[in-house]
């Protein structure tokens, strides 16, 4: 959308959100979570290291994204990079359609000249700092050849990084009557947009920080000059409000102040009438960092207002907590039968901790279920020797003893809250005299178990 329209909306309803931006408060972590009330179609928050689930609303509902979609450009585009396809200094020439698309004053943009010539590096800041959609396009032909075949790329992407529901049709996140105004030919249908649950954008926007943490960055940039000594010379700031590098220039941008979030780094604003107004968040304050995202919220400044209730509520009420100990020993089972071997038990115990972000307070609402290796075990439970110092012999997880679920956006996830069991210590195997006599001494003491229940028998 028209940056400039937005200042305007903006200086108007600055008393308004003034009113509003300063929700916070610290209440006790369930009755904030049954408060939180956040005015969003869908949301969702989830710790960035384990992807555990903290808040969702209508996570699993399909919503426009808008220019939230260009942290799949960013994805392909750094991928692109790292494999050697496409070079940081690459240039490339604006065609006459781009250029034109460039200037069309109601989308967000930086001007592009017929013939021109731009580095990657710059479009892609153009892109993450100002969202503009002709810079998008641009970075899509760099990659893929055409629009069209970035679209593929980008649907076959998302299913290879677990997304569920999803749908991409242009690389920038605009409707696609937009794109036709300035390209005659699109991916899908006249009225399209590209659609994505907030649980699956918060999967992109993990996968993104935790396979090209570099994007902070660029996300993190609150202003950025592009073409810098050009005619085409344009100031960008970024549209996301919050980040905490606009402390540093607040003298240039006073307004912002208020929604400015200690930590928040990114990731990336969208907005069309179709979608509203959405943002993905992320934050990291003393090691941990959360990941928000907020769709189809019904202004601007709401989208961030809802953003900071949001964060407040998992910085307030979170923190990360050694659950499991490293060579942790479970009650009773700290260890288990052997046959065959010099010894008759072996210790077992965990081979790691177990890490997990809980509310505060609830560090003790967790219990351990011990599963042994049924490849391992035989029906008595009883481990065949030689077993060696280090062996796996089964898993330990842990979960809530109350009704709570422990939900995770990634299959990967799960299995941070499940660690190895090991054998502590080698167990030799016996040799051949000493399993006989084990066994003669078994067979007679068999033998006189029953002749003695027999003699009890007839008294």
């Amino acid at each position: 959308m028209n940056k400039h329209f937005y200042r305007k909306l903006f200086a108007s309803s600055l008393a308004i959100s003034l009113f509003f931006g300063t929700f916070t408060g610290i209440n006790k972590a369930k009755a904030e979570t049954a408060a939180l009330d956040v005015k969003a179609a869908g949301a969702i928050l989830v710790d960035e290291e384990t992807g555990r689930i903290l808040y969702e609303k209508n996570s699993e509902t399909v919503l426009g994204i808008a220019s939230m979609t260009k942290m799949m450009t960013e994805y392909l585009l750094l991928e692109a990079i790292k494999e050697g396809k496409v070079k940081w200094d690459q240039e490339y020439i604006v065609s006459p359609e781009l250029s034109k698309m460039s200037h069309d004053e109601d989308l967000s943009n930086v001007y592009l000249r017929v013939e021109g010539k731009y580095k990657v590096e710059d479009l892609y800041a153009a892109m993450a700092i100002e969202s503009a959609n002709a810079a998008t396009v641009a970075i899509s032909e760099i990659v893929a050849g055409s629009e069209a075949k970035f679209v593929e790329l980008m649907n076959k992407k998302a299913a290879e990084i677990g997304l569920e529901k999803y749908k991409f049709v242009n690389s920038s996140g605009l409707n696609n009557r937009d794109m036709l105004k300035h390209f005659p030919t699109i991916v899908g249908d006249p009225d399209e947009e590209n659609v994505m649950s907030p649980k699956d954008v918060a999967i992109l926007a993990s996968r993104l920080l935790h396979d090209f943490p570099e994007v902070l960055e660029t996300s993190s940039i609150p202003e950025k000059i592009f073409a810098k000594g050009t005619e085409d010379e344009f100031v960008m700031d970024n549209w996301n409000w919050m980040l905490e590098g606009y402390k540093k220039i607040a003298d240039r941008y006073p307004n912002y102040q208020q929604f400015v979030y200690d930590g928040l780094d990114g990731l990336k604003t969208g907005s069309t009438p179709f979608a509203g107004y959405n943002f993905t968040g992320t934050a990291s304050r003393d090691g941990q960092r959360f990941i928000s995202v907020v769709m189809n919220t019904s202004s601007q400044t709401e989208r961030f207002r809802e953003t900071r209730k949001i964060l407040d509520f998992a910085f307030n009420n979170f923190k990360r907590e050694e659950i499991i100990p490293k060579h942790y020993q479970v009650k009773g089972k700290k260890s288990i039968p052997v046959i065959k071997g010099k010894e008759k038990q072996v210790k077992i115990y965990t081979k790691d901790a177990v890490n997990m972000v809980v509310k505060n307070g609830e560090k003790d609402n967790y219990e351990t279920i011990l599963t042994l290796d049924q490849k391992k075990v035989n029906k008595q439970g009883e481990l065949t020797a030689p077993i060696k110092k280090g062996e796996k012999v089964g898993t330990l997880s842990i979960q809530a003893k109350e009704a709570e679920t422990l939900g995770f956006i990634t299959e990967k996830g799960k299995n941070n809250i499940t660690v190895d069991v090991i054998a502590a210590e080698n167990v030799e195997k016996s040799n051949w005299f000493v399993l006989m006599m084990r066994g003669i001494g078994g067979f007679f003491g068999n033998l006189w178990g029953g002749i003695s229940s027999t003699v009890k028998g007839w008294f």
